[in-house]
């Protein structure tokens, strides 16, 4: 049985990430870490996201700033496509690289302009 909180977190993780690797994630859930799954979708999307004080846009600038300064560049990728998702113009990404250089390291700014590269080149092909 399902709260509406995780109903909730369903929807608006789908909206942000996709339902592609929403679905994936979920469904490559097994019985060791289903249970983090459910806590993710709940908490994470459920209760912060779904939370209307911020949007989705205003999340992504925090989120890009905090998951580069903790080196977490795997997670760093899935919102970084997540901030175009919520509409993030390629100069406002590329304003919060130059903050991460700044406040997280350059290197950690020299992976993440490495990463913003590639997702751009895959959305541009030609």
């Amino acid at each position: 049985m399902t709260s509406e909180r995780y109903e909730q977190g369903l929807a608006k993780r789908t909206e942000v990430l996709g339902e592609e690797y929403v679905a994936a994630n979920l469904g490559a859930a097994d019985e060791f870490n289903r249970p983090f799954q459910e806590l993710v979708t709940e908490y994470v999307w459920g209760f912060a996201w779904s939370d209307d004080t911020l949007s989705p846009r205003e999340r992504s600038f925090i989120n890009l700033g905090l998951i580069a300064a903790l080196g977490r560049m795997h997670e760093w990728e899935i919102h970084f496509r997540a901030a175009i998702t919520n509409g993030l113009t390629r100069d406002e990404l590329r304003s919060v690289l130059h903050q991460i250089a700044i406040y997280a390291g350059v290197p950690a700014g020299v992976e993440c302009f490495r990463i913003a590269r590639r997702v751009f080149a895959e959305m541009d092909p030609g």
